[in-house]
């Protein structure tokens, strides 16, 4: 690598907190209750997949009058639901490398599909807040994940050039997010393994997040 790494930049769900599974839960049942027919698998698809991204994909699959804003809010509610009996799991390593980058002087930054209000709030209750110099979330830019809208806005930010950063994710669609905004992408694969297609986006997959220290 050409240049220093100076900055982290962190997806969220299935990333640093074990909560990718939940909306695996949450979707199909939220489907479900609205009458539509849900296949397995249907919610892997549907990981870190921002506006408008994923209401056009809903709509391809169960047709033009899918109300997206209904479900989607009914899914919330479900993970909310869910959060409170359950809580929020952190990732292995989480607040290890997160700790190790603040006392080294790495910025941070998450860059999350959730708004600002939940990031914040869910941040506050496993006591990642502070770690983070910036919360960058969807709704912050035009378009969301595989876009790179929202880790270019992360980078314009923090003040640094892309290839100053490492991008963490455990999805398709955020690997292609931010390796279109030029970020080094590391991938921490949660549900699913990166295919070939997506190992050429990668600079690098790793079992866990502590590994990241080697790589910095």
């Amino acid at each position: 690598m050409d240049r220093k790494i100076l900055a982290v930049l962190f997806d969220l769900d299935g990333t640093l907190t074990d909560t990718e599974k939940y909306y695996q839960i949450a979707w199909p049942k939220a489907l479900r209750h609205f009458g539509y027919e849900v296949k397995d698998g249907l919610a892997l698809e549907f990981r870190s997949l921002g506006r408008p991204f994923a209401p056009a994909r809903f709509k391809e699959i169960f047709g033009e009058d899918f109300v997206y804003d209904k479900v989607r809010g009914y899914r919330k509610e479900l993970i909310e639901e869910i959060i409170r009996e359950n809580g929020i799991p952190l990732k292995s390593g989480a607040k290890e490398i997160l700790t190790y980058l603040r006392q080294n002087g790495i910025l941070t930054a998450l860059v999350t599909a959730n708004d600002y209000e939940r990031a914040s709030r869910y941040l506050k209750k496993i006591d990642l807040f502070d770690y983070f110099d910036k919360i960058i979330c969807a709704n912050m830019v035009e378009q969301g994940k595989p876009a790179p809208d929202i880790y270019a806005f992360a980078c314009r930010e923090l003040g640094l050039s892309p290839d100053e950063t490492f991008a963490v994710e455990d999805s398709p669609n955020g690997v292609t997010s931010a390796y279109l905004a030029g970020c080094n992408v590391i991938m921490v694969p949660d549900l699913t393994e990166p295919d070939e297609e997506l190992s050429k986006k990668l600079y690098k997959r790793v079992d866990n997040l502590i590994q990241i220290k080697d790589l910095i």
